[in-house]
């Protein structure tokens, strides 16, 4: 991992969003100041659907910022910027098929884990005003992960991202997206998940239910 730099910083606070005044912190705001990562996420940033989203293994969202203007091809009427997937980290040089589950990035001052890519929802087509939006991740695969937070500390807007530990250098984060989205896994992939050090608990416990 060399040249991995964070574009982007942005927090939300819960609002209505789209014509139904639908509740949600979806809406993000560039920072410019250093902000401190909590447990939780980032210090401003809330989720209005405590049940879908937050916790500590939805803490912090990173996206690629290398998926945009693919985004902006598939749908030219739309604008996409750093922060239009609803991410708190707009990151350059860093894409899902380059990273393994349970990745730990060392970002500013403190140590985030990759733990599970996102799945996308009806706000994600209420924050554009496209009904396609979610299907349309789910075929193309552009997720974005979320971390959980191994310590503490503050990022800022041009941090560099490096590699600190690397739990399952065998599991690319591409599969684990294949099996969300998808559901065709094997029994052995599995029996790894069901045991693996860095995926989310609920992902855990999913694969131990299928075994």
């Amino acid at each position: 991992m060399t040249d991995i730099q964070l574009l982007s910083v942005q927090t939300g606070r819960a609002a209505p969003l789209g014509p139904d005044a639908v509740p949600s912190a979806f809406v993000k705001t560039a920072r410019e100041d250093a902000v401190a990562v909590t447990p939780l996420g980032l210090q401003g940033d809330e989720q209005a659907d405590l049940d879908a989203h937050g916790g500590p293994e939805k803490a912090v969202y990173g996206y690629a910022n290398a998926h945009y203007p693919a985004w902006a091809k598939l749908f030219p009427a739309l604008t996409f910027t750093g922060g239009a997937m609803g991410e708190n980290l707009t990151i350059a040089g860093l894409e899902e098929k380059d990273i393994c589950v349970g990745d730990v990035h060392s970002i500013g001052s403190s140590l985030l884990q990759v733990c599970q890519p996102r799945q996308p929802c009806f706000k994600f087509a209420l924050r554009h005003g496209n009904k396609l939006l979610p299907k349309a991740m789910v075929k193309n695969g552009f997720a974005g992960w979320y971390y959980r937070v191994l310590q503490t500390g503050f990022v800022k807007t041009g941090d560099a991202i490096s590699l600190y530990d690397r739990p399952n250098p065998d599991f690319p984060f591409t599969r684990l997206i294949e099996i969300i989205y998808h559901g065709k896994v094997t029994k052995n992939e599995l029996q790894r998940m069901s045991e693996m050090s860095g995926l989310a608990s609920q992902w855990r416990e999913h694969a131990r239910q299928l075994l």
